[in-house]
Protein backbone atom coordinates (compact mmCIF):
# COMPACT_ATOMS: atom_id res chain seq x y z
CA UNK A 1 0.00 0.00 0.00
CA UNK A 2 1.28 3.29 -0.98
CA UNK A 3 2.12 6.05 2.20
CA UNK A 4 0.64 9.07 1.60
CA UNK A 5 3.30 11.45 2.12
CA UNK A 6 1.84 15.55 2.59
CA UNK A 7 5.51 17.26 1.89
CA UNK A 8 4.07 19.92 -0.54
CA UNK A 9 0.67 20.44 -2.35
CA UNK A 10 1.95 18.17 -5.47
CA UNK A 11 1.77 15.39 -3.06
CA UNK A 12 -2.14 15.54 -3.19
CA UNK A 13 -2.29 17.12 -6.67
CA UNK A 14 -5.44 19.27 -7.53
CA UNK A 15 -7.82 16.41 -6.91
CA UNK A 16 -6.53 15.98 -3.70
CA UNK A 17 -6.44 19.71 -2.79
CA UNK A 18 -9.83 20.25 -3.46
CA UNK A 19 -11.19 17.57 -1.47
CA UNK A 20 -9.18 18.07 1.66
CA UNK A 21 -10.84 21.75 1.04
CA UNK A 22 -14.27 20.25 0.33
CA UNK A 23 -13.97 18.08 3.60
CA UNK A 24 -12.52 20.72 5.51
CA UNK A 25 -15.92 22.88 5.00
CA UNK A 26 -17.85 19.95 5.70
CA UNK A 27 -16.28 18.86 8.81
CA UNK A 28 -15.79 22.44 10.27
CA UNK A 29 -20.01 23.54 9.66
CA UNK A 30 -20.67 20.01 11.28
CA UNK A 31 -18.63 21.21 14.65
CA UNK A 32 -21.21 24.44 14.80
CA UNK A 33 -21.22 24.76 18.67
CA UNK A 34 -19.41 22.48 19.70
CA UNK A 35 -16.34 22.99 22.25
CA UNK A 36 -12.75 23.38 21.43
CA UNK A 37 -12.31 20.09 22.82
CA UNK A 38 -15.41 17.66 21.93
CA UNK A 39 -14.13 15.09 19.79
CA UNK A 40 -16.16 15.10 15.68
CA UNK A 41 -18.77 12.86 16.33
CA UNK A 42 -17.87 10.00 14.19
CA UNK A 43 -14.07 9.78 15.31
CA UNK A 44 -12.09 9.10 12.58
CA UNK A 45 -8.95 8.86 13.29
CA UNK A 46 -9.75 7.08 17.24
CA UNK A 47 -6.47 4.66 17.58
CA UNK A 48 -4.07 6.66 16.26
CA UNK A 49 -1.44 8.70 17.48
CA UNK A 50 0.59 11.58 15.60
CA UNK A 51 4.17 12.43 16.40
CA UNK A 52 4.98 16.12 16.08
CA UNK A 53 8.71 16.93 15.75
CA UNK A 54 9.48 20.65 16.35
CA UNK A 55 13.24 21.59 15.24
CA UNK A 56 11.23 25.08 14.84
CA UNK A 57 9.71 26.88 17.60
CA UNK A 58 5.91 27.29 17.12
CA UNK A 59 2.56 28.18 18.34
CA UNK A 60 -0.31 27.73 15.28
CA UNK A 61 1.45 24.59 14.25
CA UNK A 62 1.98 23.06 17.57
CA UNK A 63 -1.60 23.66 19.03
CA UNK A 64 -3.67 23.15 15.75
CA UNK A 65 -2.02 19.90 14.77
CA UNK A 66 -2.31 19.03 18.56
CA UNK A 67 -6.43 20.20 18.29
CA UNK A 68 -6.59 18.32 14.68
CA UNK A 69 -5.72 14.93 16.05
CA UNK A 70 -7.97 15.54 19.49
CA UNK A 71 -10.79 16.51 17.57
CA UNK A 72 -10.73 13.63 15.12
CA UNK A 73 -10.40 11.13 18.07
CA UNK A 74 -6.48 10.94 18.25
CA UNK A 75 -4.15 11.94 20.46
CA UNK A 76 -0.62 13.30 19.79
CA UNK A 77 3.26 12.95 21.34
CA UNK A 78 4.90 16.65 21.20
CA UNK A 79 8.96 16.33 20.76
CA UNK A 80 11.33 19.35 20.65
CA UNK A 81 14.80 17.89 19.02
CA UNK A 82 16.65 19.74 22.11
CA UNK A 83 15.04 16.99 24.32
CA UNK A 84 15.03 13.83 22.05
CA UNK A 85 18.10 11.89 20.59
CA UNK A 86 17.84 13.74 17.51
CA UNK A 87 19.23 16.74 19.06
CA UNK A 88 22.27 14.72 20.29
CA UNK A 89 23.26 13.57 16.89
CA UNK A 90 20.73 10.84 15.66
CA UNK A 91 19.84 10.66 12.05
CA UNK A 92 16.91 11.40 10.43
CA UNK A 93 16.59 8.15 8.61
CA UNK A 94 17.09 6.39 12.35
CA UNK A 95 14.61 8.67 13.87
CA UNK A 96 11.92 8.33 11.14
CA UNK A 97 12.09 4.34 11.71
CA UNK A 98 11.93 4.89 15.70
CA UNK A 99 8.97 7.25 15.30
CA UNK A 100 7.17 4.29 12.52
CA UNK A 101 7.19 2.27 14.92
CA UNK A 102 5.12 3.90 17.93
CA UNK A 103 3.15 6.42 16.30
CA UNK A 104 0.69 6.21 13.24
CA UNK A 105 2.19 9.19 11.67
CA UNK A 106 4.81 12.08 11.86
CA UNK A 107 4.58 16.01 11.44
CA UNK A 108 8.13 17.53 11.45
CA UNK A 109 8.42 21.28 11.28
CA UNK A 110 12.47 21.92 10.77
CA UNK A 111 14.66 24.36 8.63
CA UNK A 112 16.00 22.24 5.75
CA UNK A 113 12.95 20.58 2.94
CA UNK A 114 15.45 17.81 3.18
CA UNK A 115 15.14 16.68 6.23
CA UNK A 116 11.50 15.97 5.70
CA UNK A 117 12.24 14.02 2.90
CA UNK A 118 14.54 11.87 4.31
CA UNK A 119 12.06 11.40 7.25
CA UNK A 120 9.50 10.59 4.28
CA UNK A 121 11.61 8.43 2.68
CA UNK A 122 12.26 5.97 5.80
CA UNK A 123 9.08 6.31 7.65
CA UNK A 124 6.39 3.40 7.16
CA UNK A 125 3.94 6.16 8.33
CA UNK A 126 2.78 9.51 6.45
CA UNK A 127 5.32 12.12 6.69
CA UNK A 128 3.46 15.79 6.90
CA UNK A 129 5.53 18.76 6.00
CA UNK A 130 5.01 21.38 9.42
CA UNK A 131 7.27 24.13 7.69
CA UNK A 132 10.65 24.00 6.00
CA UNK A 133 13.04 26.28 4.37
CA UNK A 134 11.39 25.30 1.08
CA UNK A 135 7.65 25.56 1.97
CA UNK A 136 4.80 25.39 3.64
CA UNK A 137 1.70 23.47 2.32
CA UNK A 138 -0.21 23.57 5.95
CA UNK A 139 -0.52 26.84 6.04
CA UNK A 140 -1.87 27.39 2.26
CA UNK A 141 -4.37 24.96 3.10
CA UNK A 142 -5.53 27.12 5.97
CA UNK A 143 -5.41 30.20 3.38
CA UNK A 144 -6.90 28.75 0.10
CA UNK A 145 -9.92 27.52 3.17
CA UNK A 146 -9.93 31.00 4.65
CA UNK A 147 -10.35 32.55 0.84
CA UNK A 148 -13.46 30.22 -0.34
CA UNK A 149 -15.07 30.99 2.88
CA UNK A 150 -14.97 34.41 2.23
CA UNK A 151 -16.80 33.63 -0.88
CA UNK A 152 -14.70 33.20 -3.68
CA UNK A 153 -13.49 31.33 -6.23
CA UNK A 154 -10.40 30.33 -6.35
CA UNK A 155 -10.11 29.82 -10.50
CA UNK A 156 -9.19 33.06 -11.57
CA UNK A 157 -8.01 35.01 -8.97
CA UNK A 158 -5.36 37.19 -8.80
CA UNK A 159 -2.90 36.86 -5.07
CA UNK A 160 -0.71 39.97 -4.91
CA UNK A 161 2.52 38.91 -3.04
CA UNK A 162 4.50 41.60 -1.18
CA UNK A 163 7.85 41.21 0.46
CA UNK A 164 10.18 38.31 0.77
CA UNK A 165 10.54 35.71 -1.77
CA UNK A 166 9.97 32.96 1.12
CA UNK A 167 8.90 29.37 1.87
CA UNK A 168 5.25 31.12 1.92
CA UNK A 169 5.48 31.99 -1.51
CA UNK A 170 6.88 28.99 -2.52
CA UNK A 171 3.43 27.17 -1.57
CA UNK A 172 1.17 30.15 -2.86
CA UNK A 173 2.56 29.64 -6.65
CA UNK A 174 2.36 26.07 -6.44
CA UNK A 175 -1.37 26.26 -5.12
CA UNK A 176 -2.33 28.70 -7.84
CA UNK A 177 -0.55 26.35 -11.07
CA UNK A 178 -2.81 23.92 -9.21
CA UNK A 179 -5.88 25.48 -9.01
CA UNK A 180 -5.84 27.97 -11.64
CA UNK A 181 -5.05 31.29 -10.16
CA UNK A 182 -2.42 34.15 -10.61
CA UNK A 183 0.10 35.20 -8.92
CA UNK A 184 2.10 37.80 -8.66
CA UNK A 185 4.54 38.45 -6.20
CA UNK A 186 6.68 41.98 -5.93
CA UNK A 187 9.95 41.12 -4.30
CA UNK A 188 12.77 43.42 -3.72
CA UNK A 189 16.31 42.78 -5.99
CA UNK A 190 18.18 40.09 -4.27
CA UNK A 191 15.16 38.35 -2.43
CA UNK A 192 13.17 36.92 -5.26
CA UNK A 193 11.73 34.03 -5.35
CA UNK A 194 14.14 30.81 -5.51
CA UNK A 195 14.91 29.30 -9.12
CA UNK A 196 12.21 27.44 -9.87
CA UNK A 197 9.28 28.50 -7.81
CA UNK A 198 7.70 30.74 -10.47
CA UNK A 199 7.59 27.38 -12.71
CA UNK A 200 5.63 25.95 -10.65
CA UNK A 201 2.99 28.07 -10.93
CA UNK A 202 2.72 26.83 -14.62
CA UNK A 203 2.31 30.13 -16.50
CA UNK A 204 0.28 31.90 -14.05
CA UNK A 205 3.04 33.29 -11.52
CA UNK A 206 5.68 36.07 -12.19
CA UNK A 207 8.01 38.46 -9.98
CA UNK A 208 8.41 42.31 -10.59
CA UNK A 209 9.88 44.55 -8.07
CA UNK A 210 7.24 47.18 -8.51
CA UNK A 211 4.63 46.66 -5.55
CA UNK A 212 1.97 48.86 -6.68
CA UNK A 213 1.76 46.51 -10.13
CA UNK A 214 1.58 43.38 -8.00
CA UNK A 215 -1.87 44.31 -5.93
CA UNK A 216 -3.37 46.37 -9.36
CA UNK A 217 -6.87 44.43 -9.17
CA UNK A 218 -5.57 42.00 -6.64
CA UNK A 219 -8.28 40.00 -5.13
CA UNK A 220 -6.06 38.45 -2.42
CA UNK A 221 -3.24 40.42 -0.78
CA UNK A 222 -0.45 38.56 1.07
CA UNK A 223 2.04 39.40 2.88
CA UNK A 224 4.73 37.32 5.28
CA UNK A 225 7.61 39.11 8.15
CA UNK A 226 10.11 40.21 6.38
CA UNK A 227 13.28 38.29 8.79
CA UNK A 228 12.57 34.75 9.45
CA UNK A 229 12.90 32.20 12.50
CA UNK A 230 16.32 32.03 13.36
CA UNK A 231 17.71 35.03 11.37
CA UNK A 232 19.52 38.12 12.58
CA UNK A 233 17.27 41.49 12.58
CA UNK A 234 18.70 42.51 9.29
CA UNK A 235 18.83 46.32 9.16
CA UNK A 236 19.95 46.17 5.69
CA UNK A 237 16.97 43.49 4.43
CA UNK A 238 14.33 45.93 6.21
CA UNK A 239 15.57 48.84 4.08
CA UNK A 240 15.10 47.12 1.53
CA UNK A 241 11.95 45.37 2.18
CA UNK A 242 10.00 49.01 3.22
CA UNK A 243 8.38 50.08 -0.49
CA UNK A 244 6.68 46.30 -0.05
CA UNK A 245 4.76 47.41 3.46
CA UNK A 246 1.65 46.48 3.02
CA UNK A 247 -0.50 49.97 3.64
CA UNK A 248 -3.70 51.58 2.72
CA UNK A 249 -2.32 53.58 -0.13
CA UNK A 250 -1.35 49.82 -1.09
CA UNK A 251 -4.84 47.72 -0.06
CA UNK A 252 -7.01 50.44 -2.46
CA UNK A 253 -5.12 49.56 -5.52
CA UNK A 254 -6.98 46.25 -5.07
CA UNK A 255 -10.37 45.34 -5.94
CA UNK A 256 -12.53 47.12 -3.31
CA UNK A 257 -13.51 43.60 -1.88
CA UNK A 258 -10.31 42.28 -2.02
CA UNK A 259 -9.01 40.47 1.48
CA UNK A 260 -5.76 40.60 3.32
CA UNK A 261 -3.98 37.82 4.65
CA UNK A 262 -0.83 37.07 6.65
CA UNK A 263 0.71 34.02 8.50
CA UNK A 264 1.31 35.30 11.72
CA UNK A 265 3.42 36.24 13.56
CA UNK A 266 3.21 39.76 12.00
CA UNK A 267 5.32 42.61 12.90
CA UNK A 268 2.55 45.91 12.74
CA UNK A 269 4.21 48.49 10.87
CA UNK A 270 7.26 46.55 9.22
CA UNK A 271 5.34 44.40 6.38
CA UNK A 272 1.81 45.65 7.18
CA UNK A 273 0.44 48.66 8.84
CA UNK A 274 -1.46 48.62 11.78
CA UNK A 275 -4.81 49.87 9.88
CA UNK A 276 -4.65 47.08 7.43
CA UNK A 277 -4.02 43.92 9.83
CA UNK A 278 -6.45 44.95 11.78
CA UNK A 279 -9.24 46.33 9.32
CA UNK A 280 -12.25 45.33 7.77
CA UNK A 281 -10.43 43.64 5.00
CA UNK A 282 -8.28 41.27 7.18
CA UNK A 283 -8.88 37.88 7.53
CA UNK A 284 -6.03 36.91 9.89
CA UNK A 285 -8.12 35.37 12.82
CA UNK A 286 -10.18 32.99 10.64
CA UNK A 287 -6.95 32.24 8.73
CA UNK A 288 -5.02 31.43 12.04
CA UNK A 289 -7.67 29.10 13.23
CA UNK A 290 -8.81 27.24 9.71
CA UNK A 291 -5.41 25.75 10.23
CA UNK A 292 -6.78 23.94 12.48
CA UNK A 293 -9.62 22.69 9.64
CA UNK A 294 -7.49 22.28 7.03
CA UNK A 295 -5.19 20.08 9.08
CA UNK A 296 -7.97 18.11 10.43
CA UNK A 297 -8.70 17.31 6.95
CA UNK A 298 -4.77 16.69 5.55
CA UNK A 299 -4.75 13.97 8.30
CA UNK A 300 -7.53 12.02 6.98
CA UNK A 301 -6.14 12.61 3.22
CA UNK A 302 -2.84 11.45 4.47
CA UNK A 303 -5.14 7.79 5.76
CA UNK A 304 -6.81 7.24 2.84
CA UNK A 305 -10.32 9.26 4.51
CA UNK A 306 -10.58 11.82 1.79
Amino acid sequence: MTIRHFLNLADAGPEGVTAILQDAQARKAARAGFTKGRVDADTPLAGHTLAMVFEKNSTRTRVSFDMAIRQLGGTSIVLDAGTMQLGRGETIADTARILSGYTDAIMIRTDDHAKVEEMAHYATVPVINGLTDLSHPCQIMADLLTVIEAGKTLTGLKVAWLGDGNNVLHSIVEAGGLLGFEVVAACPTGYHPEAGTLALGQGRATCTTDPRAAVEGADIVVTDTWISMGQAHAEEKLAAMMPYQVNADLMALAKPDAKFLHCLPAHRDEEVTGDVIDGPQSLIWPEAENRLHAQKSVLRWCFGQV
